[in-house]
């Protein structure tokens, strides 16, 4: 003998199936827009510590919360350091993304003389490294630089500078950073377009602090440009803290 089945209406499946469909994609957005969000660098303008094709993830709750579409702050947890790596939007074209390194802060006067810092009088430390462990030794110095005042818990960064040719500004040029704006330069100090070029970044600009870098590779597919090489990965690069 059979029982009748109970009949299942579609009430309710709707609602289910619009949850199903869009959380994900609410909480990759929010995982974007609030957290981490990944960038590509394209120039060499942060060598020797970031390499063309480095896959990056930009840590945008390191300094507070920001709306999810426009600039300025939701919350703001704390200010930036100097020797910060961050992303930020191009002062002169806010669709453009740059990122450097932070060398000055609101009040802060910044002296650079042939890519050389000096902030509230006070010199950031150069140290030079070892020619051999750089594959482009013969064109440039390598020198580990320690920012002033030094934080007990940072690394020092590499910056690197041409041996032969003339540094871009060998004249000293001062530098008085405004209220809630940075000056900030790039580690490959003789190519770089930077603070010393076209002004400092408002602080409502910075989309975060630049984390690790997750992927690398030596270059991209011909048929999709944005996509690695397989073929060509640095492996070595993966999952690199970006001091």
């Amino acid at each position: 003998m059979g029982f009748p089945r109970k009949k299942i209406g579609l009430q309710g499946t709707w609602p289910q199936a619009l949850t199903i469909f869009l959380l994900p994609i609410f909480l990759i957005f929010a995982f974007r827009w609030f957290l981490y969000e990944p960038f590509v660098i394209p120039s060499e303008s942060m060598v020797p510590n970031l390499l063309i094709h480095d896959h990056i993830l930009v840590q945008k709750y390191s300094y507070g919360f920001k709306p999810p579409l426009g600039d300025g702050w939701l919350i703001r947890f704390r200010q930036p350091e100097r020797g910060d790596v961050v992303v930020f939007r191009y002062p002169e074209n806010r669709n453009v993304f740059y990122i450097k390194r932070l060398i000055g802060l609101p009040g802060d006067v910044v002296k650079v003389q042939s890519g050389q810092i000096t902030v509230n009088d006070k010199p950031w430390g150069l140290v030079a490294l070892n020619e051999t462990e750089f594959s482009e030794s013969e064109e440039f110095n390598y020198y580990n630089e320690f920012p002033e005042p030094p934080r007990s818990f940072e690394k020092p960064h590499t910056i690197r500078f041409f041996k032969n040719e003339e540094h871009v500004e060998v004249e000293e040029k001062e530098f008085v950073v405004p209220q809630d704006s940075y000056f900030v330069m790039g580690d490959n100090r003789d190519q770089s377009r930077d603070s010393r070029f076209w002004g400092f970044v408002p602080g409502d600009l910075i989309v975060g602090r630049a984390s690790i870098i997750w992927m690398s590779c030596e270059s991209t597919l011909d048929s999709a440009p944005f996509i690695c090489n397989p073929l060509r990965l640095r492996t070595g690069r993966f999952m690199k803290t970006i001091d």
